[in-house]
């Protein structure tokens, strides 16, 4: 089995903790999310199956939407991390190609039989408006980077019991 660069660069990369992103405050936050993640799961399978015409052809067809959520996604680090914007975007992009890639090397030999659909079906759909659902339906973000997951629930502390007072004297 032949190993790409991005596979192995994934595995070594995978002990690192996945960027979480902020929890999505929008439909539109988390299809930007999805899209992005639809898009780096394509560009993987691409590389690793040698299927760079197919992810050429599927860039080619949705580049002005893909175009869109990049600026949207940009906006988005930018209000969340503001200086350190494009270190965390990169970061979550590299985070999202690598935990896609460790998913991929899993499945070992099935990884490209059981995705090649991917690249069929997305070039089947009726237009970029059913980008973001098909998507969606695919759930292409790893939990692991928690892109538009709801916020840690904070634990609800019982209020503190005061101590009964102290009797000082005699008994």
């Amino acid at each position: 089995m032949r190993i790409s660069f991005c596979a192995v660069l994934g595995a070594v990369l995978a002990a690192q903790p996945g960027l979480a992103a902020s929890p999505c405050k929008s439909p539109t936050d988390r299809a930007m999310f999805e899209v992005e993640a639809l898009k780096s799961q394509l560009m993987v399978l691409a590389t690793t199956c040698h299927q760079n015409t197919e992810y050429n052809a599927f860039v080619g067809r949705y580049q002005p939407e893909l175009a869109n959520y990049d600026h949207s996604l940009d906006a988005y680090f930018k209000h969340t991390y503001g200086r350190a914007a494009e270190r965390e975007h990169d970061a979550y992009i590299t985070n999202l190609a690598n935990a896609q890639s460790t998913s991929g090397l899993h499945q070992g030999t099935d990884f490209c039989p059981r995705n090649d659909v991917l690249f069929h079906e997305v070039m089947s759909l009726d237009g970029p408006s059913e980008l973001p659902s098909y998507a969606a339906g695919k759930a292409v973000v790893p939990a692991s980077l928690g892109a538009c997951a709801e916020p840690p629930a904070v634990p609800v502390r019982a209020p503190k019991s005061k101590p009964a007072p102290r009797r000082h004297g005699k008994a």
